[in-house]
Parts: C-alpha cells; sequence; structure tokens
C-alpha cells in the first residue's frame, strides 16, 4: 500500500454514529439471525492486538453502533491491556472488555471465540487457517486479516472453514482489501470489458524497507523474542510474498477474471538485511507467473532501506495501460477514477450488514485462490525450483510446528547461529515440496 493507505490502514476513525438501544442477545446458533434491524448487542473479541488487529476492531465498532468488544488476546497480556486502553479512548461506550476476557498466550483464541458472536482475526498468519476454522466450527462470523496461511496445509484448512460456513450460514470476510475498494472495483471492469484490449502482462510492485523492525527487550524467552517480532520468521508470517505481494497478486487474478497461473519460477534472498534482528525471511523477491494463456506476471516484493520503494499493480493491455491502485485507465481510453473509499472501513460495513440482514457474505473462493498463488511464488523463491499450481494444491506441506501444537513453553523451531544471525533457504539447495 501506498503512504495514504497506510496511514488509513492503521488511523482510528473518530466519529461514530448514535449507539443502538437494546438488551444483550443471546449466542448465535447457526442459521439464526439473531441481529434482524439492529436491535440486539453484536459481541466481537479481538484474536490478536497488534495494530492491523487494532484497526480492524476499531473499524468493526464503527461499522455496528450496536456492537461490544467484550473479549481479547494476545501473545502478550500487556499488549491486550495496552491495546483495551486504546480502544477505550476511541470506543468509550462499546469497548467493555473486562479482565476476566483479556487472555494470553498461544491458547488465548478458544476463549476470545467462546465469549463472542464475531471475531477479528489479525495476528501470526500461521495461525489464521486454525483460528478461522475453529470460531466456524463454533458458530461465529469471522473477519481474517490477509495472508490466509502461509503454507499448503494451512490454506487447504482455510479452504474447509470456508466451505462450512457456507454451510452454517456464517459470514467470512477477508483483509484483501482491494476487492472492497470502489475505485479498483471499476478500474478492474473496465479491464473486464475491454477498455485495455487484450491483457498481455502485469508488472507488481511492494518495495519498500523492512516491515515492523523492533528493539529485542530484555527479559523475552527466544520464543516470546520471535513473537514479538512475527513479520521476521517464516514459521509465523511465511515470508515477504504471502505476507505483501498477495494484494498484488490479487489483484492480479482478479484482473485475470480470478484465475490462478498454471507455474511460477521465483529468485529470492538476503543481501544487505542480515542481522539477527531481521529473523530468517529474505529482503527480496522477485517471481514470474504465467496464466495458461500465456499471460505473465512480473511481481517484485523488497524489504531493504536506502533503495526505490513503490507500491503499484500495472496490467499492459493491446490497446492501454491500467494502474489498478491507481484508478487509472491510459491510452485508446483516457480514464481516472474520481471518488473517494476507505476500504478497510468498507469490509466491516459490508460484514456487519451481512450479520445483521442474515444474508452472509462469503469471500473464501478468493481467500484461498489468492494467498495459494503467493505461497506457490514463495516456495519456488526458497527453492530456486519451478512450482505449478496443480504441484503445489498435491502439496501437504507446513511449516512445522502445526498451530496446535504450539505452546507457550515449547522451544521455537529455528534457533540463531553463533554468529547471532538466522539461517535462511538455500535456493537450489533446499527442498519443500
Amino acid at each position: 500500500m501506498n503512504a495514504s493507505q497506510n496511514t488509513t490502514r492503521r488511523k482510528f476513525l473518530k466519529s461514530t454514529a448514535a449507539l443502538a438501544g437494546g438488551a444483550l442477545a443471546s449466542k448465535l446458533t447457526t442459521g439464526e439471525v439473531a441481529y434482524a434491524g439492529g436491535s440486539d448487542i453484536i459481541r466481537l473479541g479481538m484474536i490478536g492486538c497488534g495494530g492491523r488487529n487494532t484497526g480492524a476492531a476499531a473499524q468493526a465498532l464503527t461499522a455496528d453502533p450496536g456492537t461490544r468488544l467484550v473479549a481479547m488476546c494476545d501473545i502478550f497480556m500487556d499488549r491486550v491491556k495496552g491495546v483495551r486502553r486504546i480502544l477505550k479512548e476511541q470506543k468509550t461506550d462499546q469497548v467493555t472488555v473486562d479482565d476476566d476476557h483479556c487472555f494470553a498466550g498461544f491458547d488465548g483464541y478458544k476463549h476470545v471465540i467462546e465469549s463472542s458472536d464475531v471475531v477479528v482475526i489479525a495476528n501470526a498468519a500461521k495461525f489464521h487457517p486454525l483460528h478461522a476454522m475453529s470460531a466456524i466450527k463454533a458458530g461465529k462470523h469471522v473477519f481474517v486479516e490477509k495472508p490466509h496461511g502461509i503454507d499448503p496445509a494451512g490454506l487447504k484448512l482455510l479452504q474447509q472453514a470456508a466451505e462450512m460456513a457456507k454451510q452454517k450460514g456464517l459470514c467470512l470476510v477477508s483483509g484483501l482489501h482491494s476487492r472492497y475498494h470502489l475505485g479498483y472495483a471499476e478500474t478492474v471492469q473496465r479491464i473486464h470489458d475491454g477498455a485495455i484490449g487484450d491483457v498481455v502482462a502485469i508488472e507488481e510492485n511492494f518495495l519498500r524497507g523492512p516491515y515492523g523492525v523492533i528493539e529485542r527487550k530484555e527479559g523475552l524467552t527466544e520464543l516470546q523474542w520471535q513473537c514479538s517480532t512475527q513479520y521476521h520468521f517464516r514459521w509465523l508470517s511465511g515470508d515477504d510474498v504471502p505476507q505483501s505481494l498477495v494484494h498484488n497478486l490479487d489483484r492480479s487474478s482478479w484482473a485475470m477474471k480470478n484465475q490462478a497461473p498454471v507455474k511460477c519460477h521465483g529468485l529470492g534472498g538476503r543481501s544487505s538485511m542480515t542481522e539477527p534482528i531481521y529473523g530468517d525471511v529474505f529482503d527480496h523477491h522477485s517471481v514470474v507467473y504465467e496464466f495458461a494463456n500465456g499471460v505473465l506476471i512480473y511481481a517484485f516484493c523488497r524489504t531493504t532501506n536506502g533503495c526505490h520503494n513503490d507500491s503499484s499493480s500495472v496490467v499492459l493491455g493491446s490497446k492501454g495501460k491500467a494502474n489498478i491502485t491507481g484508478c487509472r485507465i491510459w491510452g485508446e481510453t483516457d480514464w481516472r477514477w474520481q471518488g473517494r473509499c476507505d476500504p478497510y472501513q468498507r469490509e466491516h460495513d459490508v460484514l456487519f450488514k451481512a450479520i445483521r440482514s442474515g444474508e452472509p457474505v462469503n469471500n473464501g473462493d478468493y481467500m484461498f485462490r489468492s494467498t495459494m498463488i503467493t505461497v506457490m511464488g514463495q516456495i519456488s523463491c526458497y527453492t530456486g525450483k519451478e512450482v505449478t499450481w496443480e504441484q503445489i494444491n498435491k502439496s501437504d506441506f507446513y511449516y512445522p510446528p502445526k498451530p496446535e501444537d504450539c505452546r507457550d513453553d515449547m522451544e521455537p523451531p529455528v534457533k540463531a547461529g553463533p554468529d547471532g544471525s538466522y539461517p535462511v533457504p538455500k535456493p537450489g539447495f533446499t527442498k519443500l515440496i
């Protein structure tokens, strides 16, 4: 995202509508429309208390004045209580979380799900499929941030969760915000309608400095340290192709009428961000994807300081070009969208309207496909091998340990070497699938 989107993503909207009245509703049961007309209270729970979920919770409360935040969890209790304080200042009457509903540790999500009607999930992406499935099994509506998994095994579980949500009449809304941006949607529709002719190629860029770098606090165990800086450890985050390029590749797939590429080959490594604080992820990736009709995506992401930065999705056609994130088309057709839209807020506006109306929304189709495209590219970068769509979908590979096996007292699966740095994959030698 660009600088203005980055600000939007993290800010809290300060205006709220008048609070809806009514008594507390009983827990939602499968298939029941419990909130018709907005007269009942919807109980909201947070799984993860980082910046993204703090924003998501504020947006959820803004979307529906009859919603109350009732439960929160994170690996760290001080983070839970700090975010509770921040949200209480922003949404005073809607934040009703008491100390008994503040949970810490890997199992905290279970208690949040039990206490809530709707959960917003934005923690380490490793856990997104497990936590989404657990909530849907329990009959709860779900918003889950991107990426929706980091490996084939996790994404297959997410796909099952999406199907279960359909069967139960529950909402499953994705944090792939591009789909909720009205300007992006109109740009993509114009591409589909032929405004740039036939799509020839797509260039995707997400180039920036390192994300979320923090100093290691004294007293943290190795596991706690890695969890506190999860974007820099691949067993938690899946690295930068799923973390960052997922937005870009979701837009590419959308522009290609929701197709998946048939194969890809990737290049990646670590050139300058090598200190222990950067964990065990790569600092640059390039992936070339090919669709069945021969159209190529050239996708680039980089997390290196002091370099050229760019965030863009440019579709090249036989009669012109389109910049999806710029909401612009030029060539034989010259057009630019002039509206305004906050897609992060709109995600929640749509979600809570669907809950109130009893007409569930389910984004599972592109949640699975777009994220699996990124996993396919990441594994190609790590191994140096061409990876096909068929191959990645047949794989049951996962980054150990399994999410359900993570415990507060376990040893992390990766540790620093004698020089303090963490080992990274070696293309040409590393084998994953």
